[in-house]
This record gives structure tokens, C-alpha cells and sequence, in this order.
């Protein structure tokens, strides 16, 4: 088996014990972005899987963007991605 060369970890243990690894990460073309996703990205950043700067290019999001996810899962947890819920959680 082979196995592709990776910068960085291939795969990181979430709290709980949950594995993450490059795998579960969305494909780079995701343009539907629910909150599951939208989580995967976050942990994986704030887990060292990936890095800050290779999100931000992979998936094409804005710094503001993906500091509201982050700071929106700190805050409130996963719910808090939800598009629905964005009114419930704004902090204005």
C-alpha cells in the first residue's frame, strides 16, 4: 500500500477520543458548506492537522469567515454553524 506524502500529521485525536484525519476532511470543491463541514475544518485547524493558511486557500474562505466559524464554535459549539441559527447567536 501506498501512502502519499503529507506535510504535517496524517492524522490528530480530537478530545473524546475521536481520530481526524485528512479522510474526513470535505473535498476541496465543497461549495455547500453545512455545519458539519464547517466543523470538520475548525477542529482540524485548532488540532494542528491543518494548517491556518492551507484551509483558507483549500477551501477559498476568507480570513473574516473562518474567524466567525471559530469563534462561533468557542462561543456556542456546532449549533452555532448552523445557518439558521446564525440570528440566534449573533453577537452584534
Amino acid at each position: 500500500m501506498y501512502l502519499k506524502r503529507v506535510d504535517g500529521p496524517r492524522q490528530v485525536n480530537l478530545p473524546g477520543g475521536q481520530i481526524l484525519s485528512r479522510a474526513d476532511l470535505p473535498p476541496a470543491s465543497t461549495s455547500r458548506w453545512v455545519a458539519s463541514r464547517k466543523a470538520i475544518v475548525v477542529n482540524a485547524v485548532a488540532y494542528g492537522l491543518i494548517s491556518r493558511s492551507e484551509a483558507l486557500e483549500r477551501y477559498g474562505l476568507s480570513e473574516e469567515e473562518f474567524d466567525l466559524w471559530c469563534r462561533a464554535v468557542q462561543r456556542h459549539g456546532v449549533k452555532a454553524l448552523k445557518v439558521t441559527a446564525i440570528q440566534k447567536y449573533r453577537q452584534l
